[in-house]
């Protein structure tokens, strides 16, 4: 059966979800969740949270998937340990760190695979698979077709997102947040930098192509397609952010769509909670150039009507819809928004009214004109049905009753309800019935009163002999009842664990450090060659979500799972920075799976590394062997989408250069041959000043990305004089961030 996975980002939206249908729901506490903005839970609330779900047989799957800092993984395994100590049925996790802590110390906590650890083919859920995941989250960017064949190639079962937010960049490779704002997404801090507007400007011409919200995605949608959709184990809502009565809405429309009970009219209210319009995504095939909304990245609403006549102290607005007092209304005028609570609405008499249908008059302080469109943004009456809904019970379970009741004995009643039995026995004995022995009419009567519970009577027998039972102890043996099978199934959590295995040793022991070169055309990698670099990464690179996996010579530079596993036994390799590894046992684990080095993620800071050393240092006896990046244009992130196609320059990326441009600073375009997107830090991160404070790195690491060969040749003169200490100033033209992270704490 599917599940319908729904949001919760607080204890009200997690009962709208249940009251509405959901059969799992996913959540965050206060720390390693990739919603801190969300009001999440802390372990009381969540235990209570647990209770009120598994009750109604509901799931509960913990995010703790942040990347997980040397500092924190005691902490991280406490919490773990406290999840596991309530009931939770699973957490979804993208560090390898928490991954391997799950999967080695817990029998009944399932290990689900966040969409941040970028899996997006049959290898990278095969790899998992193999290290004991019990659910993989895909990528966002996968086609339906796609994602069925991994289902049956696999057989294991799969999550996908089919409703909400999109990020443009792939899930866990974004850096923009971090890089530009120091918070990071994938600490859970993302700021939006994608919601925000940019200049598009040809470099080569200088010119401006245009200013819009060109990363700002639709939200997805998918109700349309969910014939399609049954086979895929999970259904995932997107929404930890949203407020219950949007939860509320989202979840009803799903679970009607499931059930085969959803009509136009109900598809259409999914717009009237907070959407951006809508897409279906790369799941169902849209146009890459239709994924985004360049017009605004908030609410849009949906259309009612437009200014029609404009008065001397009123405006009137034709409407398509009906529009009512105390909804609230954007006004669009020359692309700016003018937001208004519709506090009074008159007719054309000017009488103060409730409803309009065809037209209407309000009262407007700011200026709008003839022909501006109208939008409800919220629906004050469609709130007020949703809000009514977000405690109801979704549906009831059987309560079935045996009751024994002779005179002279005590009242006896076997009870089963949620799986569980409970034996029943009153305090009291009963009495002889002079004229009205109790009938089972009247014992249905009193155990029919369950609206507070989550029962609803089913089968009753009654076994007498001339017994009268008073009402109050019918009552009270109905209470008693309805929280002995509470109990029951509340404590019935597993609460299993494992005893971990002991980890075999891997160290190496340290050399020289020396350079490694990334680089983006021919004239960079001659130039390297020429330098003496050794091991320069072009066409040996596979990089995470671009895996058209081929036969390859030599070793590789792999930046996903899905390379790992596909070239695991063919190629040595050294894995990227796109792992995002941030601690020891991240490097113990790829060292197991056969790296031969690992590149430490653009995120650390100075202290972290060290404290990544001496752990690993400590665990393993021996040192790890580490790349790091010190000089280059950070990726910010990697996107499916193509900016320059959403502003009509399809095809000319191949004779010019494209940057985005906002207040802080410009923002350079690679684009792939597959249309993907790369966007770059117009900044330089340049660490080559600090190599002596950089202790047990083996490689240091040049990102060469829009540079000419003259460039290059310039940068790798100053690098290797750094090296070999003949250079002691840097004499670089290009603009730059002598420090990055490497000195800065990141949230």
């Amino acid at each position: 059966m599917t599940e319908l996975l729904a949001p919760a980002g607080n204890m009200e939206a997690l009962k709208a979800a249940i009251s509405n249908g959901c059969d799992a729901i996913y959540l965050g506490m206060q720390k390693f969740g990739a919603r801190a903005y969300s009001s999440n839970f802390d372990l009381e609330t969540l235990e209570e949270a647990i209770k009120y779900a598994h009750l109604r047989n509901v799931k509960i799957y913990v995010t703790m998937n942040t990347i997980v800092f040397e500092n924190e993984i005691e902490e991280m395994k406490t919490q773990m340990n406290a999840l596991n100590e309530i009931g939770v049925d699973g957490i979804i996790v993208q560090d390898l760190a928490a991954f391997d802590y799950l999967v080695n110390n817990f029998l009944d906590l399932e290990a689900h695979c966040s969409t941040q650890m970028g899996i997006d083919d049959l290898d990278g859920t095969l790899l998992f698979k193999h290290l004991g995941a019990k659910r993989v989250v895909l990528s966002r960017e996968l086609e339906i077709e796609k994602v069925k064949e991994i289902k049956k190639l696999a057989n294991i079962p799969l999550e996908i997102f089919v409703h909400g937010a999109l990020c443009v960049s792939y899930s866990g490779n974004c850096l923009m947040s971090g890089l530009i704002g120091y918070r990071s997404g994938n600490r859970g801090r993302c700021v939006g930098s994608c919601r925000k507007a940019y200049e598009l400007i040809d470099t080569t011409t200088q010119t401006v192509v245009g200013k819009s919200y060109i990363l700002s995605t639709k939200d997805l949608n998918t109700i349309d397609n969910i014939e399609d959709l049954r086979e895929i184990d999970s259904l995932k809502i997107e929404g930890r952010m949203k407020e219950p009565a949007y939860v509320a809405n989202v979840v009803s429309k799903y679970r009607m769509a499931l059930d085969h009970k959803i009509t136009k009219s109900d598809k259409e209210d999914l717009s009237k909670t907070f959407n951006r319009t809508f897409t279906k995504g790369y799941l169902f095939h849209e146009d890459k150039k239709d994924i985004t909304n360049i017009l605004r990245p908030n609410n849009f609403g949906f259309e009612i009507g437009r200014i029609s006549k404009i008065m001397k102290d009123m405006y009137e607005i034709t409407l398509s819809q009906p529009l009512h007092q105390n909804d609230i209304i954007r006004i669009s005028h020359n692309s700016e928004d003018v937001i208004v609570s519709v506090v009074k609405l008159y007719d054309k008499e000017g009488n103060l009214i409730n409803r309009a249908e065809n037209v209407c008059y309000i009262k407007i302080k700011e200026k709008v004109a003839k022909g501006d469109l109208v939008y409800i943004t919220k629906d004050y009456n469609y709130y007020k049905t949703l809000e009514t809904s977000l405690e109801k019970e979704f549906k009831r379970f059987d309560l079935n009753i045996k009751v024994y009741a002779y005179p002279d004995a005590k009242l006896i009643i076997d009870a089963e309800g949620l799986g569980f039995n409970y034996l029943y026995e009153s305090e009291e004995i009963l009495g002889t019935a002079i004229n009205n022995p109790t009938t089972k009419d009247q014992i249905i009567k009193q155990f029919t009163r369950l609206n507070d519970t989550i029962f609803e009577l089913n089968h009753v027998e009654y076994e007498q002999c001339n017994a009268f039972i008073p009402a109050k102890l019918l009552n009270q043996g109905r209470r008693d009842i309805v929280d002995a099978l509470y109990d029951l199934k509340i404590n019935s959590q597993k609460k299993r664990t494992k005893i971990p295995k002991e980890k075999e040793k891997i160290s190496f022991s340290q050399v020289k450090p020396y350079f490694t070169a990334t680089v983006n055309t021919k004239e960079q990698y001659d130039a390297c060659i020429s330098a003496g670099i050794k091991e320069v990464y072009f066409q040996n690179i596979i990089r995470r979500n671009q895996n058209d996996y081929k036969a390859k010579i030599g070793q590789l530079l792999i930046g996903g799972y899905g390379g790992i596993y596909h070239y695991r036994n063919t190629n040595p390799f050294v894995t990227d920075y796109s792992l995002n590894v941030v601690n020891a046992t991240s490097c113990y684990e790829l060292f197991k799976l056969g790296a031969k080095r690992v590149t430490l993620s653009y995120e650390l800071n100075k202290k972290q590394i060290e404290d990544l050393v001496q752990a690993y240092v400590r665990e393993n006896e021996g040192y790890p062997r580490l790349e790091m990046i010190v000089y280059g244009k950070a990726p910010l992130l990697f996107t499916k989408y193509c900016p320059l196609e959403k502003m009509d320059q399809c095809g000319v990326c191949k004779s010019r250069q494209y940057e985005l441009k906002d207040e802080h600073g410009t923002f350079p375009i690679i684009s792939h041959e597959d249309c993907s997107t790369t966007i770059l830090n117009g900044k330089n991160l340049n660490l080559l000043d600090e190599l002596d404070n950089l202790k047990n790195i083996e490689a240091y690491r040049l990102n060469f990305t829009v540079e000419s060969k003259e460039e290059t040749m310039e940068i790798l003169k100053q690098a290797l004089g750094k090296l070999d200490g003949t250079v002691s100033t840097s004499v670089f033209n290009q603009e730059t961030d002598t420090r990055g992270h490497f000195n800065k704490e990141i949230m």
